[in-house]
């Protein structure tokens, strides 16, 4: 275990083995100096934690901290392993590639053996509230665990989510988003957890894809469908959901620390 401090925020990293996974997980926490008792502490999971430092997610926690904007909070990054198209996806269907085929064991892993460890190593009963976040394929799992563990989380924060994961190619002659969108389905399958709020974030260079040729990026229009169908369910856009389109935002960590400091103040916020 290694120990970093960034002013007021320390920075532990913990190698973790997992059975399911059949490999060790690298985990780094994030929290400020004088965290209080856990069940004061809010927990933020964050996918693809191999990317926080480059983010530079200590330096936004220092600074909201020192303007007393953030209430306490725990972050978790898990480091992504060689399989991340295997473990990140939906847990009960891959893609039409077979991506996504281990996304069941990391599942398992988050709440089996990772979420166990977080407990012991900071002996909390409890926290809370508390949330996942990801970016990219670690939105789309983010998205998927809370949604299908709704009494586990009440936050979910979503950067550029790859919510395109579907079941056929879209080349395809019989591909129809409205069918064959897995998240969506999954949303239009399942039910209202009037406590559960959802933060999503979209560049308007996300990318250049355009497979319905409305003018409009896929990721956009993925985003805003699945937004849709959270408020068929029973979702408020207005107080349950934020949507963030970054103007000239890219499919990037830059992009992304952009974003960061509106979730957390979002999520987060004394």
């Amino acid at each position: 275990m290694s120990i970093e401090k960034s002013t007021n925020i320390r920075r532990e990293s913990l190698a973790l083995p997992s059975v399911p996974l059949n490999r060790t997980v690298d985990v780094d926490f994030y929290y400020p100096l004088d965290l209080p008792d856990m069940r004061a502490t809010s927990l933020l999971l964050i996918n693809d934690g191999q990317d926080l430092g480059r983010l530079g997610l200590a330096e936004i926690l220092d600074d909201l901290y020192s303007r007393g904007l953030l209430a306490p909070l725990l972050c978790v990054g898990i480091h992504a392993g060689e399989s991340r198209k295997m473990e990140y996806g939906t847990a009960g269907q891959p893609d039409y590639q077979g991506w996504g085929a281990k996304a069941g064991a990391y599942t398992q892993f988050i709440f089996d053996e990772l979420m166990p460890a977080i407990r012991r190593k900071f002996r909390a009963p409890d926290f809370k509230q508390k949330a996942f976040a990801g970016f990219s394929l670690g939105a789309l799992s983010a998205m998927d665990i809370v949604w299908n563990h709704p009494r586990e989380f009440s936050r979910a924060g979503l950067f550029s989510g790859s919510f395109w994961w579907r079941t056929r190619d879209k080349g395809d002659p019989a591909y129809d988003e409205r069918i064959h969108r897995i998240m969506h389905a999954e949303v239009r399958g399942g039910s209202y957890y009037p406590w559960l709020k959802w933060f999503f974030e979209c560049g308007t260079e996300d990318e250049t894809e355009d497979r319905n040729h409305n003018g409009v990026i896929d990721s956009i229009d993925d985003t805003k469908d699945l937004i849709a169908e959270l408020a068929a369910k029973g979702y408020d856009p207005s107080r349950d959901i934020r949507y963030l389109e970054i103007a000239g935002g890219r499919h990037d960590v830059a992009t992304w620390a952009r974003a960061m400091p509106e979730f957390l103040l979002w999520a987060f916020s004394k």
